[in-house]
């Protein structure tokens, strides 16, 4: 069987939005550790290896704003297609206080080898999209986790990550912050944008509006809540992008 290290959903779909979810599941393809990295399903079903819950607002998101959506289909544990090639935290081994077995040995040849046949294809097929119109607006989807091992519990339903381009992401926040359930992080739960990540190689470099969104995982742990979130995102994001004017 072929393996795809992505998929797309609704690539026909006209309007401007691209929605991307970088993390969107735990899988490990067979070409790597015969399809495990040595953890248990205990820790392979945690934020280490991928963002629960992410992907189906992911899709709901790009159903409500009609436009494509694209996941991956790898484990950010195979490799982190957030980070850029040159990232020393492009493949993991240890993480959040988990030692990953599967990464301990991966030398440059094998990490060429999950580049080939899993970073680079997805990179490739999302900057497709994002170039198929002049003013396309990437919309990137995430999840955290309400606690790290031994730090405070974080308490924001929802985070919006920015670096210098801040056109969308201003008004974004300003918007969920008028939502009067929500707490809400700006450059929260993490600051900025990482040089070379996903964002900053499809966004940032070609001018194009952009924002990232964290949404806290135990919001999202199921599909009903993710079409819901899903559904709740759009028309805050449309009007965030009519009020900047972009």
């Amino acid at each position: 069987m072929t393996y795809h290290s992505f998929h797309i959903e609704g690539a026909a779909r006209p309007a401007r939005w691209l929605v991307t979810c970088d993390h969107a599941t735990n899988t490990v393809p067979d070409f790597v550790g015969g399809g495990t990295l040595g953890l248990s399903e205990v820790d392979m079903a945690r934020h280490i290896a991928f963002d629960p819950g992410a992907a189906g607002v992911a899709r709901a998101l790009a159903r409500a704003l009609d436009g494509p959506c694209i996941t991956s289909n790898f484990s950010r544990l195979v490799i982190d297609p957030n980070r850029g090639e040159d990232d020393p935290t492009l493949v993991m081994k240890l993480y959040d206080g988990t030692i990953i077995p599967g990464n301990r040995a991966a030398d440059k040849a094998e990490i060429n080898r999950r580049l080939n046949r899993c970073y680079r294809p997805y990179h490739t097929a999302l900057a497709e999209l994002a170039a198929r119109r002049t003013d396309t607006v990437l919309l990137s989807i995430h999840s955290f986790t309400p606690q790290l091992r031994g730090r405070a519990p974080r308490p924001w339903h929802v985070g919006v990550l920015y670096a210098a381009d801040r056109r969308l992401t201003d008004p974004l926040i300003d918007r969920l912050r008028a939502e009067p359930d929500l707490c809400v992080g700006a450059n929260e739960p993490y600051g900025g944008h990482l040089p070379g990540d996903a964002v900053a190689r499809h966004a940032i470099a070609f001018e194009r509006p952009n924002a990232l969104i964290e949404l806290r995982n135990d919001l999202i742990a199921t599909p009903e809540a993710q079409a819901a979130w899903g559904a709740r995102l759009a028309p805050l994001v449309r009007e965030a992008a009519q009020k900047a004017g972009v």
